[in-house]
């Protein structure tokens, strides 16, 4: 087996791009569950953005906002829209991690930059991914301050967590051939390998099609999948994410959490709208599942998928988009021994989607 050449500790956060980042942190507290924990802005010292720092469990989101209409967060959003803009891995090494991908292809954004206060030192680094999304890497050992310098810890009751524990997997959509570029720079930059690949045979349905290849790191603890759409009569899920983002980005972040039946039923109660899936699809897993230990009537009723593998079986569920574009949306999964991404769910949700998308015009 080979050397993991860039050992990965875990998601150290995501960072999104937003037209408003005072609101979007509001919406995932109050909606997700997200505990406010450290703000930069104005009343930091900073001049040029807005971010907030939202927690629960091991899952960290960062909201930024620009003040200026020439700012690059202004620019991503008026042509994407809200959405994923950095991917933040945690590292050991910056150096080393950006020396690794940098002499295998990389494109360095951002060199390794230390910033200091009285917390300690960080240091990250970016390089470019898929459209305008960037991989971010962060060495955290010598910093022991709320995130990063520059940032204050906000001292907020913040509304209960609704349950979410960890990110399980990005899923990020590229344009059609672009698929198996990014996985082979997956395995040639990152040193990752293929999980798994999904045919266009494998999720279909009459109207549309995609394809897919899953990629994770060394240890297994982060997982890529990548879409591109696949010839079809009408127009796929992945081409309009395309057109609405007007390119590749991340379409999905997938959080476990270890009861989802309590994270589901709390996130119904506030409100979240979560794609819904026809009623003959529980009679159909039954048959093809059989007895797991899970209540029937309260998946069908909060509306969870079941999928079993060789290795056990998992629960999920997807919202529906979180902002106007039909663009970004959560995935909530609770593994129960399977380490797949529910194979057997796949006609049933493209089913649902095109639905969505039909009321949308787009389909």
């Amino acid at each position: 087996m080979s050397e993991d050449f860039l050992p990965i500790k875990g998601y150290d956060h995501i960072e999104f791009y937003v037209g408003n980042a005072k609101q979007a942190a509001h919406f995932y507290d109050k909606t997700f569950g997200f505990k406010p924990v450290a703000k930069l802005g104005l009343e930091t010292g900073c001049r040029d953005r807005a971010s907030y720092i939202m927690q629960q469990g091991k899952v960290r989101f960062v909201f930024t906002t620009a003040y200026t209409p020439d700012h690059e967060a202004a620019r991503h959003c008026a042509l994407h829209g809200d959405g994923v803009k950095a991917i933040a891995l945690e590292v050991a090494d910056v150096d080393r991690a950006v020396k690794e991908v940098k002499d295998r292809g990389a494109t360095i954004l951002k060199p390794p930059t230390a910033l200091e206060d009285e917390n300690g030192t960080l240091i990250t680094a970016e390089i470019k991914y898929a459209g305008d999304t960037v991989f971010r890497f962060v060495q955290r050992r010598n910093y022991r301050g709320a995130f990063a310098p520059g940032y204050e810890p906000i001292e907020a009751i913040g509304s209960d967590p609704v349950g979410f524990a960890a990110i399980d997997h990005i899923v990020t959509n590229v344009g059609l051939g672009e698929m198996t570029y990014w996985a082979q720079w997956y395995e040639r930059v990152m040193g990752f390998s293929q999980l798994t690949h999904f045919t266009d045979d494998d999720i279909s349905t009459e109207y549309s099609a995609l394809m897919s290849k899953v990629m994770e790191n060394g240890s297994g603890k982060c997982k890529f999948p990548i879409n591109e759409p696949a010839e079809g009569k009408k127009k796929s899920q992945i081409e309009e994410y395309l057109d609405y983002y007007y390119g590749p980005g991340v379409q999905h972040i997938a959080v476990n959490t270890a009861n989802i039946y309590d994270t589901v039923t709390e996130l119904r109660r506030r409100d979240v709208d979560f794609l819904r899936i026809p009623d003959t699809y529980y009679e159909y897993m039954k048959r093809r599942i059989g007895e797991v230990g899970e209540d029937w009537d309260r998946l069908q009723k909060l509306g969870i998928l079941i999928d079993q593998d060789d290795d056990g079986y998992l629960l999920q569920i997807f919202t529906s988009p979180v902002q106007d574009r039909p663009t970004l949306f959560f995935e909530v999964i609770q593994r129960h021994g399977s380490r797949g991404f529910g194979l057997g769910n796949f006609k049933a949700l493209f089913v649902s989607i095109e639905e969505e998308q039909a009321k949308r015009g787009n389909l």
